[in-house]
């Protein structure tokens, strides 16, 4: 019987045995609770027939960024399988298992609004218009957990280059893919879609801002966000938008969706900002995804040093 199989442990699953033993009524209790979360998770993936949709395929001939954390990478199981994708539900367990059909070739991205050279481009194309390289980025989300995760691509100023920017341009306006055929579950997602995003140009000229096309040396998992993605790490994770089919160069700040849906807790910057609670839970700790204690959370995730200059005499409280 199925019961009676033993799953294959992972670092998630493992409580440390200093805290059992300092809590052991408590954490008897806790762990029987996370065990019967886990088996609800696993059990769908376990059942369930393989997805007809796009796979992930292994990526060969990325180079290492020099610049990367050195710190613990999230196991993949749990990147995968705990996710914020509402296109395909609203639970983080929803994706993994709602996207598995998701179909994602041929794929057409578009770059265009205020630049001289506007032009779509196909997936063949933008994995060919740089180096591919493996940088371990520290990850932040709104809800308070953090992950690490070794995403692969180039910087966005790569293709925002190629379309070359002209002098009205100060925003870039970015916009997932929507189709209510392949996303049945996006009617129940409770904001407006397709889901739009919004960078001032300079943050997406920073070299840290990633377009991004893979994840642990495999192109992406549809769950989180294939085939092409931005990463922002210096902002929560809301911010780096799935599943792209258009970058637009604007002279506005652009409307985003989180922001629509609810101005009052989701602004246009959204920095990682400890000083800036969530008026529903703080910012001042977060969760790595797979562990029990709360880490402080960083200004700018740890970035810092490299993106603080740009919000120079910002009001962080006011401009969140």
């Amino acid at each position: 019987m199925l019961i009676k199989k033993n799953p294959e442990l992972t670092y998630s699953d493992v409580t440390p045995k200093g805290i059992f033993m300092v809590r052991r009524s408590f954490l008897f209790g806790l762990a029987a609770t996370y065990g019967a979360v886990l088996a609800y998770k696993k059990l769908p993936h376990l059942l369930a027939g393989p997805g007809t949709g796009s796979s992930p395929v292994k990526l060969s001939g990325v180079t290492k960024w020099p610049y990367s954390t050195t710190e613990k990478e999230t196991p993949l199981e749990d990147v995968t399988h705990y996710n914020n994708f509402y296109e395909f539900g609203t639970g983080k367990t929803d994706p993994a298992e709602n996207a598995k059909n998701f179909v994602t070739q041929p794929w057409t991205l578009s770059v265009e609004g205020e630049c001289k050279k506007p032009r779509k481009f196909s997936m063949d194309e933008i994995m060919k218009l740089a180096p591919l390289e493996q940088r371990i980025y520290r990850h932040r989300c709104v809800e308070a957990w953090s992950i690490v995760v070794p995403w692969i691509g180039y910087s966005l100023s790569t293709i925002i280059n190629l379309v070359q920017p002209t002098s009205k341009a100060t925003f870039v306006a970015f916009q997932s893919y929507y189709d209510t055929k392949q996303m049945p579950e996006s009617g129940s997602a409770g904001i407006e879609l397709p889901y739009v995003e919004g960078l001032r140009l300079d943050e997406a000229m920073n070299p840290l801002a990633l377009l991004t096309v893979g994840m642990y040396d495999e192109t992406l998992y549809n769950q989180d966000g294939a085939p092409v993605r931005l990463i922002v790490p210096w902002k929560y994770g809301f911010k780096s938008a799935k599943s792209l089919v258009k970058i637009k160069l604007v002279n506005y700040q652009p409307p985003t969706t989180w922001n629509l849906a609810n101005s009052h807790e989701y602004g246009f910057y959204s920095n990682v900002n400890p000083n800036v609670d969530h008026p529903r839970w703080s910012q001042a700790k977060e969760r790595r995804l797979g562990e029990f204690l709360r880490r402080p959370t960083l200004m700018f995730n740890g970035y810092g040093d490299q993106v603080a200059s740009m919000y120079a005499g910002m009001d962080l409280k006011k401009n969140f």
